[in-house]
């Protein structure tokens, strides 16, 4: 990079966009940069060369640079308003985001930028870089420090009155919470959130957001018609915006329908025309999810858990659904293989249900305790013994109604024979 400056011309502008690299182009831009003139059309200019360099230097992948870069640019950013300012911050932030593998370099330029701004008194920018700050923090697992950083936050936009701003920490907040498994506070700070988006006017791509929220908030809950209706109104506004998050609610939306024995359904919907657009492995998962559960076998679904692990298991939402799912299906499996018998070796229901011997072994012994059926394990012989439903007795439920009824005649007499007494 050379030390004499450009002319903040837009000549210069024109010779970084016919360089014929991308390094060469970087260098040009920052050499008018370092021009020192601050007359408004070269501030003009120098705005245009900030955000053509932030774009050139996510597209190289230069993540350090982009941070440098913003450190760099404080004393210009006292030239320019405070709203321009914050514009080229936070975009710059966001060009880092895109840059694959910056999630702690992500975290360190934000604290830096909140530092920067307590210290200048930008409180909107502050704001809104701590919000983001928070965001990461949460992706990065680090729940108590984000939890710490919002109720902080909360408290501080609240007093502003900041709705757009409150609705992105309420949300923020309702995520956090789940990821905690607090389920009451995550809804709290759900209904919060819904609340501040009815006063004012929400983008889509949050409306989209907050719907998605509440679809896993049902789920959670085991309300998947509920949920599929919130699925469905966070896709079409994903849809509409062509966002990479619609597939993930299209995703639940299948698993919805699963949840709720409608495997047969999730055919039509990835055929349907807006499905066709997402097909991929995220939807072929769901697909060989729903062919396993339509056909109640284990073996298929121990199949697609393995085949689309990353779509599957990784996904923590999809992956919770399923265990339960997993865990009924086998269940009913083992309940029927079982019944016909009343001495049974294990190695036989395990070779029919086509799973691993100490695997079948631990849920039946857990079915045994949850009282799913009677019956005892002789891990000498390997057998598994199953008792007839011992037969309840008539005459203790009989007895104890007998005695409830002469206690009532009892107390009834007392209270006459008081009466007489008086």
């Amino acid at each position: 990079m050379s030390s004499s400056y450009l002319p903040a011309t837009t000549d210069s502008i024109a010779r970084a966009l016919e360089a014929k690299t991308p390094s060469e182009a970087i260098s040009i831009l920052y050499r008018v940069l370092q021009n020192p003139s601050s007359a408004p059309d070269a501030v003009r200019i120098k705005e245009q060369a900030i955000t053509n360099l932030s774009d050139l230097l996510r597209q190289e992948n230069r993540a350090e640079e982009l941070k440098s870069l913003l450190a760099q640019l404080r004393p210009f950013f006292a030239l320019i308003p405070k709203a321009k300012t914050a514009k080229i911050v936070r975009g710059i932030i966001d060009d880092v985001a895109k840059i694959p593998g910056t999630s702690d370099l992500q975290i360190s330029l934000c604290k830096e930028v909140v530092q920067w701004t307590r210290a200048e008194k930008r409180t909107f920018l502050r704001q809104r870089v701590e919000a983001k700050l928070a965001g990461l923090l949460m992706e990065n697992k680090e729940y108590s420090e984000a939890l710490n950083l919002l109720s902080g936050l909360i408290k501080e936009v609240r007093r502003l009155d900041d709705k757009l701003l409150l609705v992105d920490i309420d949300l923020l907040e309702s995520k956090l919470h789940f990821s905690l498994r607090n389920l009451p506070k995550a809804k709290a700070s759900l209904t919060a959130a819904r609340t501040a988006a009815n006063a004012i006017y929400v983008p889509p791509a949050q409306q989209g957001n907050i719907d998605l929220q509440s679809g896993i908030l049902h789920a959670e809950e085991k309300d998947y018609k509920t949920a599929y209706s919130y699925f469905f109104e966070a896709f079409e506004a994903f849809n509409a915006l062509e966002d990479p998050r619609a597939v993930f609610s299209l995703k639940y939306m299948l698993l919805c329908k699963i949840m709720v024995s409608q495997a047969d359904d999730v055919a039509g919907i990835i055929s349907s025309k807006a499905g066709l657009q997402y097909v991929g492995p995220e939807l072929d998962a769901m697909k060989a999810v729903a062919d396993a559960h339509a056909k109640r076998s284990l073996k298929l679904f121990e199949i697609a858990l393995c085949d689309f692990k990353a779509q599957l298991e990784e996904d923590p939402i999809v992956h919770r659904h399923l265990s339960s799912l997993y865990d009924t299906l086998l269940e009913q499996n083992l309940c029927r293989l079982i019944e016909p018998f009343s001495r049974v070796e294990i190695a036989h229901i395990a070779e029919l249900i086509e799973l691993p011997v100490d695997h079948v072994e631990k849920k039946l012994s857990q079915m045994i305790l949850d009282k799913k059926f009677a019956g005892t394990l002789d891990q000498g012989a390997g057998c598994l013994v199953i008792f007839d439903d011992p037969k309840t007795d008539a005459i203790y439920p009989t007895t104890l109604e007998t005695i409830s009824n002469i206690g009532k005649v009892v107390d009834s007499l007392y209270v006459r024979s008081a009466k007489i007494m008086v």
